[in-house]
């Protein structure tokens, strides 16, 4: 008989990777005695990554949340662990040195044993102080291992950053495959060589099922020494999420492996509750397509867990570029050529913008670039025409040091647009600011909290707290929930409403409206007209959701302020991106032609510049 392999229930990430929501504190609090029941986990993955977010965009108080799930798993002997991403904390931009530093003193507090740090750049630096204050606070820091393959990401560099995290005072090590493109053999590679350095250091091994590797992932990394397996449960395993519990356990036990037994009565509890949480709301937010595997996703080696964002973004984005194609008599385009050719993209902009692994919030951003590019090529437009703030901060080392080299056009156009390379630690750029936060919760009467935890969630996540607090996140999901339970049970008759398409007869695009029976058709309404104003116009230079910039003052800017040539003017969301849209010329506002927060096309009139 080999050695034993434990088992960790990764139940946050069951749900995150499958869709936007995790159960409510209701819900997790009945799931957890059936959890334990099972007999199989020597941990259970309970909150991090978007959980706390998650609660306070549905209205509720994260820290109920975190300190009444973990509670069952503590009474059972079961050791709870959650992901942050160490400069990010808790969500996608940095966050300061002061505010980190309670981060761990609160989840502890709360019973959070263990904390798994990952930095999406792999960058040494920002994970440093997460090991220094995850000890501090009497947590087991496991620090990860962000696995891509690229030329560059090699056992050796993997190795390396593993034996430099032991050194900086890493409890753990986490080989974290989030997109489940790591190689097999090469996985059992970096797991033998940390092993053989250091043998008493857990290793933990984190995938997803993705392009199809992680079962034979799982017996290499065990085959070398790994000690803990994540694992999901039905029916949220397979697809964008993990491998099963099931087949993990019986994989394992056939090799020779000691692993727990399953107490299927209360797994059959688990999947039966699951079932349930998913019919009361959260099935609303899980797309179909995210069950899936998909081999496609080994090129790009994007994580299977962005597939329903990016279909979605692939929806909106064909009906821009068919927008276009019909004003000018060109064949449409498929979503899967536009699948394609995104994915080639990718292909081409990863390596050139320094390869940073494609994991939260990097994924995303290489994702969002390679779509700007293909939507501009195909209009016509020059790639890299459209780069954002924030993956300009992620080019330019704000958020970390790349591992790769930038191309010299990424460079060029950097310099051209006079844009700053940073070298130094990234944390430097974000000054403490737990002051701030305490000064106004005390104007806003609101308490900080046992251990502070009310004053942590209010500076890690400010404005979701402030529409938590407001009544304003409970409102706003409470309406979606309800809009999205009506197009869900939408009736035939519904379905059979007017419909708005462009279509091609014979090569040439009609706009037509198709309707069905006796139903009245809508009466066309004008082109919205522009408000007064001379002036040159500012065009949007793609589809989104129209805001307008705040200045150095926190005001927006409106009709009479002066601009000059390379301002930012206003922002256009897309991808869930913010897009700078800067003044060509400078000049006075003359008119502001769109209302905060609408949606605009292509093209669309924004602003006058006279």
């Amino acid at each position: 008989m080999k050695r034993e392999v434990k088992f960790s229930l990764v139940f946050r990430d069951m749900w995150q990777s499958a869709g936007k929501y995790v159960p409510r504190v209701d819900q997790l609090v009945k799931v957890a005695p059936a959890i334990v029941e099972m007999g199989c986990f020597a941990r259970v993955e309970t909150n991090g990554g978007g959980f706390e977010q998650v609660n306070l965009l549905f209205g509720e108080n994260p820290n109920k949340a975190v300190r009444e799930w973990t509670k069952p798993f503590h009474e059972a002997g079961i050791q709870t662990h959650m992901l942050d991403r160490a400069l990010n904390g808790l969500r996608m931009s940095p966050v300061p040195a002061d505010v980190r530093k309670l981060f761990y003193k609160v989840k502890k507090a709360q019973g959070t044993d263990i904390t798994r740090t990952f930095c999406g750049l792999n960058d040494v630096r920002n994970i440093a102080p997460s090991i220094t204050y995850a000890k501090e606070a009497g947590m087991i820091s496991q620090c990860s291992l962000c696995i891509t393959h690229s030329p560059i990401h090699t056992v050796e560099y993997y190795t390396n950053m593993a034996l430099e995290l032991i050194k900086l005072g890493a409890d753990e090590i986490c080989i974290k495959d989030m997109a489940g493109i790591g190689r097999p053999v090469s996985l059992g590679k970096i797991v033998a060589n940390i092993k053989a350095a250091h043998p008493d250091i857990p290793v933990q091994y984190h995938s997803h099922a993705g392009p199809g590797f992680n079962m034979a992932s799982i017996l290499e990394v065990c085959e070398a020494g790994c000690d803990y397996i994540d694992v999901g449960m039905e029916p949220l395993s397979w697809g964008t999420g993990h491998a099963d519990l099931l087949s993990v356990q019986a994989m394992l036990k056939d090799a020779g492996y000691q692993v727990p037994e399953i107490n299927m009565e209360a797994y059959m509890k688990v999947r039966a509750l699951i079932q349930e949480f998913m019919d009361d709301f959260l099935g609303l937010y899980i797309s179909p397509k995210n069950r899936l595997m998909n081999s496609l996703l080994i090129a790009p080696g994007l994580p299977g867990g962005m597939m329903g964002s990016l279909m979605a973004d692939l929806e909106s984005n064909l009906e821009s570029i068919n927008k276009y194609k019909a004003k000018r008599n060109l064949p449409f385009m498929t979503q899967d050529q536009l699948l394609i050719k995104l994915f080639d993209e990718v292909a081409y902009v990863w390596p050139r913008v320094g390869y940073p692994p494609l994991v939260t919030p990097f994924s995303q951003y290489v994702k969002n670039l390679a779509m700007m590019n293909v939507m501009a090529m195909e209009k016509g437009k020059e790639r890299w025409g459209m780069i954002a703030d924030d993956i300009w901060d992620m080019i330019l080392g704000k958020a970390g040091r790349l591992p790769g080299k930038l191309a010299p056009e990424i460079i060029e156009k950097a310099e051209r647009e006079g844009r700053k390379f940073f070298e130094g630690n990234p944390q430097d750029n974000y000054p403490d600011s737990l002051d701030k936060y305490r000064k106004l919760m005390k104007e806003n009467k609101w308490d900080v909290g046992q251990d502070d935890e009310e004053l942590f969630e209010y500076a890690m996540h400010p404005a979701q707290y402030e529409a938590y607090k407001s009544g304003k996140a409970k409102e706003d999901f409470l309406e979606d929930v309800a809009k999205r339970r009506a197009e869900k049970d939408k009736s035939p008759e519904e379905d059979a409403k007017p419909k708005t398409l462009t279509v091609q007869v014979d090569g040439q695009a009609y706009r037509v409206t198709v309707a069905y029976g006796d139903t009245e058709l809508p009466v066309a309404s004008a082109a919205t007209a522009a408000p007064a104003g001379e002036g040159k116009e500012v065009l949007s230079p793609l589809e989104g959701k129209f805001f307008l910039v705040k200045n150095a003052q926190e005001t927006v800017l409106q009709v009479g302020d002066t601009v000059k040539e390379g301002d930012v003017i206003c922002y256009v969301e897309a991808m869930k991106t913010y897009n700078a849209i800067r003044a060509e010329f400078g000049g006075t506002v003359t008119a502001i032609c769109v209302t905060p927060g609408d949606a605009v096309s292509e093209d669309d009139v924004l602003m006058k510049i006279g």
